[in-house]
């Protein structure tokens, strides 16, 4: 087997509208499907896509009695990255819009390759918004170089 591509991405949320504003109406992920009209019957759903396929993200409801996510370390997934653009302006943007947004932003960082901001969504999920450094190799010597405080 070989894996592809990453397809989709599959959150259960506290709130199916308050979720879904934020990645529609804050993170601009266009919404396909509204909530009442779920594939999974009674149960709310919303599905996002960029265009690239069928939809990348799914939002499953499970209530607002739901435990929430354990902190400090823990296993299971630590963050999701989201590409925003291809220069520093378009991630400047994308800080903006958080800010203003109240958007909990929680980190920022220069991978030598990406330049990065760090957000969590409604429900404590942590979101990486990036921007491919132009011009840097995806060598291994770039990729695994130190990571450093973002100044853009």
């Amino acid at each position: 087997m070989e894996i592809k591509e990453l397809g989709h991405i599959v959150l259960y949320v506290h709130n199916i509208e308050r979720s879904a504003a934020f990645y529609g109406d804050v993170l601009g992920w266009k919404r396909l499907q509204a909530a009442e009209d779920g594939p999974l019957g009674s149960v709310p759903v919303a599905l996002f896509s960029s265009g690239r396929t069928h939809h990348e993200l799914l939002l499953i409801e499970v209530g607002e009695d739901a435990a929430e996510l354990p902190r400090g370390r823990h296993v299971g997934l630590y963050h999701f990255g989201l590409k925003v653009g291809d220069s520093d302006d378009e991630l400047r943007a994308a800080i903006r819009r958080c800010q203003e947004a109240g958007v909990n932003i929680v980190g920022a960082s220069d991978h030598t390759v990406t330049h990065s901001l760090y957000i969590t969504d409604p429900d404590g999920n942590e979101i990486e918004l990036y921007i491919d450094v132009p011009g840097v190799s995806w060598d291994l010597e770039h990729v695994m170089a130190p990571t450093k405080a973002l100044a853009l």
